[in-house]
């Protein structure tokens, strides 16, 4: 696999090569780039397998270099970033290492990477305002249907979300239901992550719906919700989101 890691501090470029080679001596870095301009001719004529990518460099915010160059490879942003931004990047569905490296983290972002570089998809666009501390403007309600009525829902109101048989519904905390015009992963950009958090592939939920939780089997957490859902199985935490989500808990 080809490595190319853009950072502009020297030590940790070079910290972050040594781990790589101790994790698969088969790792083969591309280059170690340290500026937007060096980035960006580099990426003009040469590609790799996936990109170690420090948020600032030392000509500017990293981001500029997609604006200059078409780049389609996976990427795991590297940063010193605090709490906030890092919610903003598992929104996006972006993997992320907070600097000083770890070479535990390192080890669990390549598998995450190995497991998800096909349905890698970064939205640039939507990352920027929350890395310049720009607000990010939430989804406050919602507008639903039912029969020839309209209905407005406050996002506040909504204890969850969930997909089945191929439409997403939401259910109010007075346990009422209405199907919504949105998916799941689009949801996940459109609801505050301080307050909503996606547990497994089924079911995003608001953190004031949590009644209960339990220790299960192989990490995971099972939740008892307000409402409660038709499955128990429904309220379960996958296990690659675990950790996250008591991350987020503890946040």
């Amino acid at each position: 696999m080809r490595v190319l890691i853009i950072e502009d501090e020297k030590v940790a470029a070079d910290r972050l090569e040594k781990l790589l080679q101790e994790i698969n001596p088969q790792y083969q870095i591309a280059a170690k780039l340290g500026s937007i301009k060096e980035s960006v001719s580099w990426l003009m004529n040469q590609t790799a397998d996936l990109i170690f990518l420090d948020i600032q460099l030392s000509d500017g915010l990293s981001f500029s270099i997609f604006k200059q160059v078409p780049v389609n490879i996976p990427i795991i942003f590297t940063t010193a970033y605090d709490q906030y931004s890092i919610k903003a990047f598992q929104l996006n569905s972006i993997s992320y290492l907070l600097k000083p490296i770890r070479k535990d983290d390192l080890v669990e972002s390549l598998e995450k990477y190995k497991k998800m570089k096909a349905a890698f998809s970064i939205n640039f666009e939507s990352l920027h305002p929350m890395l310049t501390g720009q607000q990010q403007p939430y989804k406050k309600r919602f507008l639903v249907s039912y029969g020839e009525k309209i209905h407005k829902v406050e996002t506040s109101e909504i204890a969850y979300f969930y997909a089945m048989d191929k439409s997403v519904f939401l259910t109010t905390f007075t346990n009422k239901s209405y199907p919504v015009e949105y998916s799941l992963d689009k949801l996940e950009e459109l609801l505050n992550p301080e307050h909503y958090f996606r547990i497994n592939r089924k079911y995003i939920i608001n953190m004031a719906a949590i009644d209960k939780m339990y220790a299960w089997s192989r990490g995971r957490v099972k939740l008892v919700l307000t409402p409660t859902t038709e499955d128990d199985k429904d309220s379960l935490v996958s296990i690659e989101r675990s950790t996250r989500f008591k991350e987020w808990l503890n946040s």
